[in-house]
């Protein structure tokens, strides 16, 4: 998998975002920036962390000892609800801990329960003021995408949700759409079984295992994916997947697993 090669989605602030990227949850230590070089070897091109995953330093170590230029990697971090109140050193914390000037995207971990609009105008100050290229957020509905959009004007870039074959809706994925926001979607193989014999047989059709299948599935759709691991032969598999494209009818039938 080569940086030319990735299907990206385009961002407001004029930001490619690779839809395939490398998920850290869970990952810590050397572990982490073993796993994050791996990655990077395998033709990553997007790094996935958060200020919660305690692991900032570990990625950042990882993208400054590889090869690949800043430039060509999609740092996205995110922002815990409790550290709402003081946001802007947050970001500073993680931009220091990432060893990098600005992330390409921040996110709003999850909604605050609270006046997640106030939060979200501090977001909207950091991008203005090139802490991050494009802010967006996580766990959001629908409706609050709406509340943060109508009183600020500014319609987060990215809603990161959790997402797999057996949570299909068509409606959300429309509906965001609808609103200019791209789809990304975390944990796609925990809510997968990835035995169901409607994946396996579209494996065997294209020769890919049922974990590529469900990972050409989020491509497929459009929608982002950033499946996490630490054996080097698996970050690998789980990054080829550009070789082959599920038919109409066969992502149908993948979608159909949210109904079955």
């Amino acid at each position: 998998m080569t940086a030319t090669q990735q299907p990206t989605a385009a961002l407001p602030g004029g930001g490619a975002m690779p839809l395939l990227g490398f998920g850290t949850w869970q990952i810590t230590g050397t572990a982490c920036t073993d796993a994050v070089r791996a990655a990077l070897d395998a033709g990553y091109r997007h790094l996935d962390t958060a200020t919660m995953y305690r692991n900032e330093a570990e990625v950042g170590r990882a993208l400054a000892d590889s090869d690949v230029p800043r430039e060509e990697v999609f740092v996205t971090t995110k922002l815990p609800p409790e550290r709402a109140s003081a946001a802007r050193s947050t970001l500073e914390a993680s931009l220091s801990a990432l060893g990098v000037e600005q992330v390409d995207l921040w996110l709003v971990h999850w909604s605050t329960g609270g006046d997640d609009v106030a939060l979200w105008r501090e977001f909207v100050a950091a991008r203005d003021a090139g802490l991050a290229r494009d802010v967006g957020v996580s766990n959001f509905s629908l409706a609050q995408l709406d509340e943060l959009a109508e009183a600020t004007g500014v319609m987060p870039a990215v809603n990161q949700v959790r997402w797999a074959p057996s949570l299909f809706d068509a409606d959300v994925l429309e509906g965001q759409r609808k609103r200019g926001v791209v789809l990304e979607g975390y944990s796609p193989f925990k809510s997968t079984d990835l035995d169901d014999p409607v994946l396996v047989e579209i494996a065997g059709a294209h020769g890919v295992t049922t974990a590529q299948v469900v990972l050409r599935w989020h491509l497929d759709h459009g929608v982002v994916v950033i499946p996490k691991s630490v054996t080097p032969e698996r970050i690998a598999a789980n990054a080829d997947v550009l070789g082959f494209a599920l038919t109409g009818i066969e992502r149908g039938r993948v979608d159909g697993l949210a109904r079955s």
